[in-house]
């Protein structure tokens, strides 16, 4: 499972400098029905004669890629940002921090 931060300190182009960014993930937005290829579909498979275009039937892949959308905290310019294929994403603290926090509780209950 890929744990990443909420936020990182990055370069922004804009800024010219390393800022604080606001990490989010990359979402496809929906299909629009007016554009060029959906009209054309449309037209073609309107009326007699079946399906027109194959359909897609071989699958390559199980996992997609992770595209990270990052937002610079002062000019707000954001960019796309492609990380490696996992199966389990997850936006958050780093898992080095969830196991300090756990250490500084486990010192607190053995102080007592």
């Amino acid at each position: 499972m890929v744990t990443i931060p909420k936020t990182r300190k990055t370069y922004c182009k804009r800024c010219k400098k390393h800022t604080g960014q606001k990490v989010t993930q990359y979402k496809t937005g929906k299909a629009s029905l007016v554009a060029q290829g959906k009209r054309r579909y449309d037209s073609k498979q309107a009326g007699f004669g079946g399906q027109t275009k194959p359909v897609f039937r071989k699958k390559a892949k199980t996992t997609k890629k992770i595209v990270l959308k990052l937002e610079c905290t002062k000019c707000k310019c954001k960019r796309m940002m492609p990380i490696k294929r996992c199966k389990h994403f997850e936006l958050g603290d780093s898992s080095k921090k969830k196991a300090e926090a756990a250490f500084d509780i486990l010192t607190l209950i053995l102080s007592y």
